[in-house]
């Protein structure tokens, strides 16, 4: 993997101020020091892109990001012609180097965010510790694994899955305050926690990263889908997209990777980083302030 901008990383981010695998899933392997991270992209340090620890550098979180000064950080796929999916999942648009990537966003992340249609298409069962993360993730006060938090009206979901019995950070519900009480009941019963983030059946997107900022997360990693990360945009609280180009066309009718209502002026977003393996690109945005 080589890095094409910036050519000599740039320095840290801001911080910000707003308050079972998936189809591109897969281990990665190899040994990461442990210890708490650097600041990413340190002008002057040699940066091997090709391990995990490299990785693990170029992507870290802004320092100073923690439960008072949470970071939403959203990751997606897309084709060339902007299809989000092909027959329904994001897999064909990836490679091994997307997948290894989102590995390791993952495991840099205190929770990730989902909805639960997304839930249900891809399979997501719940994310296991790593042991090649395991220093770095308890040298910041993170749990062994990430939570997963599912955005849901609802709560119409299996609670006898993995995603629930057998999750060692338990499995998150975002839902309304107006949610079926016996689905609540039912989630809790299975262990989950349910975290109300909406005053109706739905979920307001700006309280739901308050919510689990107030629940002590702050690392916050969405992927998706479409619906959901749109949302998050429009709120205005999505701090950074890392979003994996593939140079492949699909045309037919999958969405974009964010869908829903318009937002009254576009929203400037400046890379952060852009690294090229195989043809796939891997760019970050940031949010302009």
């Amino acid at each position: 993997m080589r890095r094409l901008y910036p050519v000599h990383p740039a320095p840290d981010l801001p911080a910000s101020p707003s308050a079972g695998p998936t189809g591109r899933e897969a281990d990665a392997a190899g040994p990461l020091a442990p210890g708490t991270p650097s600041a990413p992209g340190t002008p002057g340090v040699p940066e091997d892109l090709d391990t995990l620890e490299g990785l693990a550098e170029a992507y870290a979180y802004p320092p100073g990001t923690d439960a008072s000064a949470p970071w939403l950080r959203g990751n997606m796929v897309s084709g060339l012609d902007g299809a989000a999916h092909h027959a329904g999942r994001s897999r064909p648009l990836s490679c091994e180097a997307d997948v290894r990537i989102l590995g390791m966003l993952r495991a840099l992340a205190d929770v990730v965010v989902v909805g639960a249609g997304t839930i249900r298409a891809e399979g997501y069962g719940p994310l296991r510790a790593r042991k090649a993360f395991a220093g770095r993730r308890a040298a910041l006060g993170q749990t062994p694994a990430p939570a997963i938090a599912v955005v849901t009206s609802g709560c119409d979901l299996d609670f006898s899955s993995p995603l629930f019995t057998e999750a060692l950070t338990p499995t998150v519900l975002l839902t309304g305050a107006a949610a079926p009480e016996a689905r609540v009941r039912a989630a809790r019963e299975a262990g989950a926690v349910v975290i109300t983030a909406g005053e109706g059946t739905g979920v307001d997107p700006a309280r739901a990263v308050r919510e689990l900022a107030r629940h002590g997360w702050g690392r916050l990693l969405t992927e998706g889908g479409p619906q959901l990360l749109g949302q998050f945009a429009g709120a205005g609280v999505l701090d950074e997209l890392c979003l994996t180009i593939a140079p492949l066309v699909t045309s037919g009718d999958a969405s974009r990777i964010m869908s829903g209502p318009g937002l009254d002026e576009p929203r400037r977003f400046s890379p952060a980083s852009i690294l090229e393996e195989d043809g796939f690109l891997f760019t970050r945005y940031v949010r302009n302030r």
